[in-house]
């Protein structure tokens, strides 16, 4: 069984390749979440996969509020993983992971990461990779993925394929914490005239924090946690954040398509 949060696209593609070698059913946590959907099963499972982005070197914090209200039925220490996409390095994301899962009583095999593009635009000086490095990086993911598969396979715990970075424990402890306690919230999402009201935007939010208005057009609540995955798959870059995102890029998995969430 398969666990993914994906925002712009990476966490689905990857879910959706182990889940073809493995024959794992897929399981959205926006969708589950939607649908206030938090128990499982897992009795005839024999693989638990928990995939998601990395955001501000710590996990999605949509996978991390549904991993604490997730309960399972069947669980007798089946093997766990976890798999982050992230545009660089993860930090201490893995020890998160393993310590919210501890706490659940469930017990993290391991944890990998896949490096892909970069898409977090809210910041002066961030912004997606060029079209060079975006290609670079989506070459080299599947490869990445065939090494995890081999690693699950053998059961044996490898640091090989999970990137810390360098001053780990600072950018998880100090950015991530920071990012956790004070992103979440009102926002500074707007649309403009070009939108066209197709609610794409509504569907792909993991906090239902979108909605129409009377005149079609989505307005922000005050629970995002800033995945973006609104700004980043709205067909017509009608989504901006005040004036940041101006200019700026957007970046979506070219391999899945738009609706997927």
């Amino acid at each position: 069984m398969i666990f993914y949060f994906s925002a712009t696209g990476n966490s689905y593609w990857t879910a959706q390749l182990l889940s073809n070698h493995f024959n794992l059913p897929l399981i959205s946590v926006t969708e589950a979440v939607k649908k206030a959907s938090y128990q499982f099963d897992i009795s005839n499972a024999s693989l638990i996969l928990f995939v998601f982005p990395v955001h501000s070197w710590g996990p999605a914090l949509s996978m991390l509020s549904f991993i604490r209200q997730l309960e399972f039925a069947g669980y007798n220490h089946q093997p766990i993983y976890a798999i982050c996409t992230c545009g660089d390095d993860c930090g201490q994301t893995d020890k998160v992971i393993q310590n919210e899962l501890r706490q659940k009583g469930w017990i993290l095999n391991d944890c990998f990461s896949i490096i892909m593009p970069n898409s977090y635009i809210l910041l002066p000086g961030f912004d997606v990779d060029s079209p060079a490095i975006e290609k670079q990086k989506l070459e080299k993911a599947p490869h990445q993925i065939q090494e995890i598969i081999k690693a699950i396979e053998s059961g044996k715990k490898t640091s090989l394929l999970y990137h810390p970075g360098s001053a780990a424990w600072l950018k998880t402890k100090l950015i991530y914490a920071g990012f956790s306690k004070f992103i979440k919230g009102k926002t500074h999402f707007r649309v403009t005239n070009t939108c066209i009201s197709c609610g794409l935007c509504v569907k792909v939010c993991p906090e239902n924090n979108i909605h129409l208005n009377n005149m079609k057009q989505p307005e922000w609540s005050d629970q995002c946690v800033q995945c973006l995955a609104c700004i980043h798959r709205c067909p017509e870059h009608s989504i901006e954040y005040g004036k940041i995102t101006q200019h700026k890029g957007r970046y979506k998995n070219p391999n899945v398509y738009p609706t997927q969430v």
